[in-house]
């Protein structure tokens, strides 16, 4: 009878110590979910707040269109801007922004200039003096 006992003994040591590894790696997959969402919950709310930092609200924004935003940034920087920095400045795509350039150079609003692999955008009538023909007609 003792030995039956003890084999039923060695029998749940045996039962305990295969479930254990198991059981210890459950609980680190779980620390391991519950890290990385943190970590990501965290990342979204720094990227967030930094957005909102950047970000100098004009008091009207909520109500101006897209065109007029983009319009009232160029100005802000003086008539002329790099279209990357445009888009780094706004919370749209940089094909939204591309877009709205496109839209607002065939309306004669602005004027894109390529620089090398980037375009510098202006307002008309503030283009750079090198970039108009010696007759003041414009680049075109």
């Amino acid at each position: 009878m003792a030995i039956a006992s003890q084999t039923a003994d060695e029998g749940q040591f045996l039962l305990q110590t295969e479930q254990r590894p198991h059981l210890a790696a459950l609980i680190g997959i779980i620390a391991l979910a519950v890290l990385g969402g943190t970590l990501v919950v965290r990342n979204r709310l720094e990227s967030r707040t930094g957005i909102e930092r950047d970000r100098q609200p004009t008091g009207n924004e909520d109500f101006m269109t897209d065109r007029e935003r983009v319009r009232e940034l160029v100005t802000e920087n003086g008539g002329r801007m790099k279209q990357a920095d445009i888009v780094d400045s706004v919370e749209w795509s940089k094909a939204k922004v591309s877009r709205l350039l496109a839209d607002l150079e065939s309306e004669d609003e602005i004027t894109k200039l390529r620089l090398g692999r980037e375009n510098l955008i202006c307002l008309r009538g503030q283009e750079p003096p090198a970039s108009q023909s010696p007759d003041g007609s414009g680049s075109e």
